[in-house]
């Protein structure tokens, strides 16, 4: 049986988020995630490679995976809000994939950009599962401190990442509190170029791991 796709538009803060919804090719959705994009004004899209991989491996873990775009891409209405807004198209996007599917516990994952808002969303959610922060850009201002957080955190990290290079990212992760894990991926840049096999699989591994 192939797997549900549907192409929707979420009731978002500032008008209708476009969306697409896919569960697991050939089991029984056994968990909700929702996948955020990179930042909206360097060209980040729900349609981004590395998304669309993490989305993959989510599925074949056995989730039902919601990607979306913010307010103002794409078909997306609205215009960006500096990170605040898209904090609550997450929350928003959330709330549908939940009232969806409400017998499914749920998770969090994003990269880049999309990292740093499914942990400030994620850790506001002690019920999660857990959060998958990808290429997390740690040498950038404006990374979530080092509060504790309830949930689950792993981060998945290209060892050539020019936004959170492992100086940044150790020290960074090594400032947190709380259950967390820290995946080292062989690529080449931020974006995993060379391992996307890689990146995928270690989504896998982590989603697969309940």
């Amino acid at each position: 049986m192939p797997r549900r796709i549907e192409s929707l538009f979420l009731d978002g803060p500032a008008g209708k988020l476009e969306a697409l919804l896919e569960e697991p090719d050939d089991q029984p959705a056994r968990e909700a995630a929702l996948i955020c994009h990179p930042h909206p004004q360097y060209g980040g899209t729900m349609h981004n490679k590395v998304v669309y991989r993490i989305a993959r491996g989510v599925r074949r873990a056995g989730a039902v995976a919601l990607r979306f775009n913010y307010r103002g891409v794409n078909r997306s209405e609205g215009s960006y809000a500096g990170g605040i807004g898209e904090i609550e198209d997450a929350r928003a996007a959330l709330t549908y994939l939940r009232s969806r599917y409400p017998e499914l516990p749920f998770s969090l994952a994003g990269f880049s950009f999309g990292s740093r808002i499914i942990l400030k969303l994620g850790c506001e959610l002690p019920e999660a599962l857990r959060l998958i922060a990808a290429g997390y850009p740690a040498s950038l201002d404006g990374s979530p401190g080092p509060d504790a957080c309830d949930v689950p955190r792993v981060f998945i990290q290209s060892t050539h990442d020019e936004f959170g290079p492992r100086p940044a990212m150790e020290a960074y992760f090594a400032s947190l509190a709380g259950a967390r894990e820290l995946i080292w991926v062989e690529a080449a840049d931020h974006f995993f170029a060379g391992a996307l096999d890689q990146l995928e699989e270690a989504v896998f591994r982590v989603a697969g791991n309940t």
